[in-house]
C-alpha cells in the first residue's frame, strides 16, 4: 500500500471513549449481534456485511476474494469499501459510532486509537493467533503499549530501496551496504547525468518513507518511549536523521515537491531514476508501467555500520472487527476465510507484500534483496507508527524538507509531541 502514516485526527479517543460508554454490557454487543445474525441466516434473509479497507493498490485484489467468499456463503453479502482518503473516513464514522463491521488497516496510530478507544474486537486468546508470526503480534502490542490484541495480523510489507537492475549494470556499480557507499553510488549516477532517485514529495506521506528507512538504524524506536517519559528530546537524538533526509534531496530530479507517488511509479518504470525509496507496495503499479523492467530490493543503509542497517517490515493491513457488528460470526467467518492460506497466498502474490500467518512465504525473486535482513533478524517496525497521527509528521517533514532548517524542524518535533502529549 502507500505508505500513509495514520492521520487519525486529534478526538478520536475521547470521541470513541464516550462510543464504549454507551453500547452497555461494558461496550460488548455480542449478545445482541449474534442475534441477529442468526435470526437474519436461519430465516433465510441474506446477510450483509461491510469490508472497510484503506489500500488503494490491493483493492482489485480483494474484490476476487470478497467475490470467492460471497459464492461459497449464499446467505452473506461481503461489499468492499475503499474510499479515498480511507482513515479519514474512518476517523469520521469512529465519531458517529459506526465502525464498519470488517475493517483492514495498518497497525498504525489510527489502530492504536481505536483499540483504546474500545472500538474493535479483543482478539486476545483467539485461536486464530496461533497462526501468525509471534513477531508481528508484538509489533502490535509494542504500539498499544498492552498485552491485548485487537487485530488479526494479515499481510506485512517491507521498505527501502527499489532499484533498475539494467540501470545498475549498465553503470557498473554494486548494491551498497553502507551510507557511504550509497552516496558514492548516488553521486556516481549523478555525475553521469541520471537522476539516482525520483522523489514525489508533492505527496506528502512520501517524504514518511525515507524517514522510516533512516530512523530506526540511526536512533531506534525505543526512543518514543523514552520521550514518552520525558528523558530524551528529538532535538538532541535526531540531527543525524535530519541531515541525511537533507542529503538525499541532492540526489532527486527536478521539480521533486511538484511530482507525486503516481508520477513516481511510472517515471521509475519507464527508467527515469535508477532508484526508488519506496516500499514493495509500488512494485505492482511500477510493473503495469513497465511488465519487462528487471526490479531488485535492498534495505536502506542508513548508517556505516552494515549490521545496524535494517529492512523496514511492519504489519501492512491487519483484520479487525466492530464490537458493536450486528453480525459479529459472520464477521468473524469472513476474517477467517481471508486467513487461509489460499488466499493469503493469492493476496501476497498480487500485492508483493510478505504474510503474517505461518506456513505461507513470499518467493518472488525481486525480494531476494532483503532476504539476508529478514534471515538475520535487521527488521524494524515503521517509526512513524509511534508517533501520534494529530503530529501531522507528514506534513512537518514535507515543510522541513523545504525550508532546510534543522534546528526549526527539530524543535518542531518536540514541540508538536508535547502539545498532542498535554491534550491527552
Amino acid at each position: 500500500m502507500k505508505k500513509i502514516v495514520a492521520p487519525v485526527l486529534a478526538g478520536l479517543l475521547a470521541l470513541s471513549m464516550l462510543s464504549a460508554c454507551g453500547n452497555g454490557n461494558n461496550g460488548e454487543a455480542s449478545n445482541s449481534g449474534t442475534a441477529s445474525g442468526n435470526g437474519a441466516a436461519s430465516s433465510g434473509k441474506k446477510v450483509e456485511i461491510e469490508f472497510f479497507q484503506n489500500k488503494t493498490e490491493a483493492k482489485e485484489t480483494f474484490d476476487k476474494l470478497v467475490a470467492k467468499f460471497n459464492e461459497a456463503n449464499p446467505n452473506i453479502k461481503v461489499t468492499q469499501v475503499n474510499p479515498p482518503d480511507a482513515e479519514t473516513v474512518l476517523k469520521t464514522r469512529a465519531a458517529k459510532n459506526d465502525i464498519p463491521d470488517v475493517v483492514g488497516m495498518g497497525a498504525t496510530d489510527a489502530y492504536k486509537s481505536l483499540a483504546a478507544g474500545g472500538m474493535i474486537k479483543d482478539f486476545t486468546g483467539d485461536q486464530l493467533l496461533s497462526s501468525i508470526q509471534p513477531a508481528y503480534i508484538q509489533m502490535m502490542n509494542d504500539l498499544t503499549g498492552t498485552e491485548v490484541v485487537n487485530g488479526i495480523p494479515f499481510s506485512a510489507n517491507a521498505s527501502g530501496v527499489i532499484y533498475n537492475k539494467a540501470i545498475f549494470a549498465e553503470a557498473g556499480v554494486e548494491v551498497p551496504k553502507t551510507w557511504d557507499e550509497f552516496i558514492a553510488v548516488a553521486e556516481k549516477f549523478k555525475a553521469d547525468g541520471k537522476n539516482a532517485f525520483y522523489l514525489t514529495y508533492k505527496d506528502s506521506w512520501t517524504v514518511l518513507v525515507p524517514f522510516n528507512a533512516l530512523e530506526p538504524s540511526i536512533v531506534g524506536t525505543d526512543i518514543f518511549k523514552q520521550r514518552q517519559e520525558g528523558t530524551v528530546k528529538f532535538a538532541d537524538a535526531f540531527k543525524e536523521v535530519a541531515e541525511k533526509q537533507l542529503k538525499l534531496l541532492d540526489y532527486g530530479q527536478k521539480d521533486i515537491f511538484g511530482k507525486g507517488y503516481n508520477d513516481g511509479n511510472t517515471a521509475f518504470a519507464k527508467g527515469e531514476s535508477a532508484m526508488y525509496l519506496q516500499g514493495v507496495w509500488a512494485i505492482p503499479e511500477i510493473q503495469k508501467a513497465n511488465p519487462s523492467i528487471e526490479l531488485g530490493v535492498f534495505p536502506l543503509p542508513a548508517t556505516n555500520d552494515s549490521a545496524s542497517n535494517k529492512v523496514i517490515s511492519g504489519v501492512d493491513t491487519l483484520l479487525t472487527i466492530a464490537k458493536n457488528t450486528k453480525h459479529p460470526e459472520e464477521a468473524a467467518k469472513f476474517v477467517q476465510f481471508l486467513l487461509e492460506a489460499e488466499n493469503v497466498q493469492q493476496y501476497i502474490d498480487e500485492q508483493k507484500a510478505f504474510p503474517a500467518i505461518t506456513g505461507v512465504s513470499q518467493s518472488d525473486p525481486i525480494m531476494d534483496g532483503f532476504k539476508e535482513a529478514f534471515a538475520a533478524g535487521q527488521i524494524s517496525d515503521f517509526a512513524d507508527h509511534y508517533i501520534p497521527g494529530a503530529m501531522k509528521l507528514d506534513a512537518l517533514i514535507q515543510g522541513f524538507l523545504q525550508k532546510k532548517d534543522i534546528d526549526a524542524y527539530l524543535k518542531q518535533l518536540d514541540t508538536e509531541w508535547d502539545k498532542v502529549s498535554n491534550r491527552k
